[in-house]
């Protein structure tokens, strides 16, 4: 099969692999849309030490299950793998299992290529009328579905049910979905880049800003610079939330003593429980989270190409998604 293989830093290579092997319990499923993700770019560009070359990247797919009872089912597909068995899985929160594995980190191959081979619970199943293109989002979405249920379960109910969401990106852009999709009406994205604001306002219908002025009883940082820390714990309101999922910076930005004298809730968020990511699923095939066509599409052939103009910041889509087919 053929896939896009992450060589060492800025460096990708479309070649022939071994074809996916399915593991009892798994299904071999033909990749048709796989997405390019932030944590992808940083592996690409050597700041992931858990994703060390040669390997696929690449884990925000839908594709077809091939053979088997589900042959010819329409999936899109849970990248993380759990045990089950710990207490962490068994309350419904799979994504802090001590031995979870996610595509596209060793010792699970990603899905920049033809086929991948998953188990039977990490699939929903996609309908008729849903685009597989649009089915891929689920994975980001589900992100910041997470981040913004765990915001809003942690907002004293005094609280405005107000938002900042910090970061224009695909995560920063599907919070501000999912804010809007769980009833919060006034949310704002602050993005500095001119073309990826003009486009959250005029395709993705969003309300956005270059910076910050104001104050806000939620902030999501979908970016994790420390400049974006330090942004938030500005401007966010006297017992408010800061949910954080942006992994762009390890450290900085962080005001404890603000955090401690006006009693603001700091989460850090990571990934989804099985439980969000079916939900998210639910949300994008009945429209709750809108039209879902502000996507970039292009060929699995070219994504090297898609990867070097990310890095340039040359692209204002807020997401990339490739087709191993195309």
């Amino acid at each position: 099969m053929k896939a896009l293989v992450y060589d060492g830093v800025e460096t990708l290579g479309y070649r022939d692999v071994p074809d996916a092997v399915p593991l009892p319990g798994e299904h071999l499923i033909k990749v048709a849309a796989v997405g390019i993700c932030g944590s992808d770019m940083h592996a690409y560009l050597g700041h992931d030490a858990r994703r060390p070359a040669p390997l696929i990247l690449g884990h925000e797919a839908a594709g077809v299950i091939q053979g088997g009872p589900r042959d010819g089912a329409r999936v899109t597909v849970n990248p993380l793998v759990t045990c089950m068995a710990c207490p962490a899985c068994l309350g419904g929160r799979e994504n802090l299992c001590p031995d979870r594995q996610i595509i596209s980190m060793q010792p699970r191959e990603g899905a920049f290529a033809q086929y991948i081979a998953m188990p039977d619970r990490n699939l929903v199943e996609v309908p008729q009328d849903v685009p597989l293109t649009k089915a891929s989002l689920a994975e980001p979405l589900a992100v910041s579905w997470h981040t913004v249920r765990l915001a809003l379960e942690a907002l004293h109910p005094s609280m405005d049910r107000r938002a900042l969401v910090l970061g224009g990106g695909a995560i920063g852009l599907a919070a501000a979905l999912a804010l809007r999709a769980m009833g919060l009406d006034d949310v704002t994205i602050a993005e500095p880049n001119e073309a990826r604001r003009a486009l959250l306002i005029e395709t993705c219908g969003q309300s956005a800003v270059a910076s910050v002025t104001d104050t806000y009883p939620m902030i999501i940082d979908a970016v994790g610079y420390a400049a974006t820390r330090a942004t938030a714990s500005k401007n966010v309101q006297p017992g408010g939330v800061i949910a954080h999922v942006g992994l762009g910076q390890d450290d900085g930005g962080v005001d404890v003593r603000r955090y401690t004298l006006q009693e603001v809730t700091f989460i850090g968020t990571y990934t989804y429980t099985a439980q969000d990511f079916r939900d998210t699923a639910a949300a994008i095939f009945d429209g709750r989270l809108g039209p879902l066509d502000w996507t970039d599409h292009r060929s699995l052939a070219d994504g090297a190409e898609a990867f070097k103009q990310l890095r340039a910041g040359a692209v204002a889509a807020p997401k990339i998604i490739l087709d191993p087919w195309a």
